[in-house]
């Protein structure tokens, strides 16, 4: 588990968090732009991966690398086990987007996309569509390539996001029931 710092203080009725952002590392094709905002934020960025593309961190220890063992999933479950409501996720893939948002976590697509759970049932939907299509012969394109629009929109997301995830939260407190 992460070192979770303070941001507010319980003193005025916030709860004690710190947002940290997990990076699904493998193929992100945006890890750059994700470390300049953490950079200029003062963030922590988690880059989990399984070892089958070498990734090479910048000189930050704000900036962690987590290698888990090869296999399906494998680098999701980490992600998705420590995952916080205060956090966001960099995910291309739907599933763990899934796992993220049901945490309460955020979570964005590399080009740009901000999962919610108003759209990540249909995306869901089609994903399964998708596969079934490929697995019955029928050819599907795979994602474009990453456009500077792409980028453009990723950053411009990537730093609403975090800016919202990092506002302090009211702490839940227990309003004791008046007795009869």
């Amino acid at each position: 588990m992460t070192n979770r710092g303070f941001v507010g203080s319980t003193e005025f009725g916030y709860a004690p968090t710190m947002t940290e952002i997990y990076i699904d590392g493998d193929a992100c094709p945006v890890r750059e732009e994700v470390y300049r905002v953490a950079d200029r934020l003062n963030l922590i960025v988690h880059v989990v991966s399984n070892g089958s593309r070498p990734i090479r961190p910048p000189a930050d220890p704000r900036i962690r690398m987590v290698t888990v063992s090869e296999g399906a999933d494998i680098a999701d479950d980490w992600i998705a086990e420590r995952i916080t409501d205060v956090d966001l996720c960099v995910t291309s893939d739907i599933p763990l987007a899934s796992r993220c948002l049901a945490k309460g976590a955020r979570a964005v697509a590399p080009y740009g996309k901000i999962w919610t759970g108003d759209n990540i049932g249909s995306a869901l939907v089609g994903r399964e569509i998708g596969y079934a299509m490929r697995e019955a012969g029928q050819i599907t394109k795979g994602p474009s390539a990453l456009t500077k629009a792409d980028r453009s929109k990723f950053l411009e997301v990537l730093d609403r996001e975090l800016r919202t995830a990092m506002r302090p939260k009211p702490a839940i407190r227990a309003i004791p029931w008046p007795e009869s």
